[in-house]
């Protein structure tokens, strides 16, 4: 069965994908790139690519959502997977259900932080990436030979949350990312509790392994790694064709010194209930 990783772009999910990674599948509790290929991204286009479907609109994929999803639970055995997802329909197929998913973890992180992370990551302005945020049929994917493979469903960031966090399908844990951040040594027992609970497991918090790990999983060790042997998930410069700093700004996102003023005005006016709710202090 599954358990999602699930959050909007640019909201921690890499932070945490590299924790479950390195604490599940590492020996020592070292961090290294390629121990994310343990915990694989769904959807994207290596699930698609096999059939002659032409793909030619980006939602075309939907309808095989389901069926790879019972594919890979064919193993009967657990597996983690990355997804920036909505938990949606699209032309009436789920995203996915309860037959295949056991439960989901959620990372919401203050939109207003979000917003100047989606900006660098799609180089673009503060303004524009807040309409990003607020476009109800958005949505990210990837072209290959003219077929739209890797479609991720996100719709508006409001949307992408509730639909997570509201979900009665399944067991959700909705963590924020700020407390990983602040408290991660809680957060990450917090984290691990949940998927003993759901998986009826009985194994024992390694507490040495798990500050190990998040030692080496530090914003600045992943910074550091970055930049002396790249990361494929890094986005590309269309006109230079060089990747974009993935692990950018870390602590150092504080909206207050980064957004101006009317911004922040109109995105504590849209995104208020969430925030009255998360991060109201």
């Amino acid at each position: 069965m599954i358990i999602w990783l699930a959050s909007y772009p640019k909201s921690g999910n890499t932070w945490l994908r590299s924790l479950l990674a390195t604490y599940y599948f590492s020996r020592d509790g070292l961090f290294n790139f390629d121990i994310l290929r343990n915990i694989d991204q769904f959807p994207s286009s290596t699930y698609f690519k096999k059939y002659k479907d032409l793909f030619l609109k980006p939602e075309s994929t939907s309808k095989y959502w389901i069926l790879e999803q019972k594919k890979i639970n064919q193993h009967k055995k657990l597996q983690f997977f990355k997804t920036h997802n909505a938990l949606c329909k699209i032309n009436n197929n789920s995203f996915t259900n309860s037959e295949n998913t056991l439960g989901a973890i959620y990372i919401i992180r203050d939109p207003r932080k979000v917003v100047s992370s989606i900006a660098h990551h799609y180089q673009i302005g503060n303004d524009q990436a807040f309409k990003f945020m607020q476009t109800e049929k958005n949505a990210i994917y990837q072209k290959e030979d003219n077929r739209y493979l890797g479609f991720n469903a996100l719709f508006s960031w409001k949307f992408h949350t509730s639909s997570w966090i509201e979900c009665k399908k399944f067991p959700v844990l909705t963590i924020r990312y700020e407390d990983l951040e602040n408290e991660t040594f809680l957060t990450f027992k917090k984290v691990f509790n949940f998927i003993n609970d759901i998986t009826k497991s009985k194994k024992s918090f390694d507490r040495e392994k798990a500050k190990k790990t998040i030692r080496s999983c530090e914003f600045k060790e992943m910074q550091k790694l970055e930049l002396e042997n790249g990361f494929e998930e890094a986005m590309i410069k269309e006109d230079t064709n060089e990747r974009i700093k993935f692990f950018n700004l870390g602590k150092k996102n504080n909206y207050k010194e980064l957004l101006d003023s009317k911004l922040i005005d109109k995105m504590n006016f849209s995104f208020q209930d969430q925030i009255k709710k998360y991060y109201d202090e």
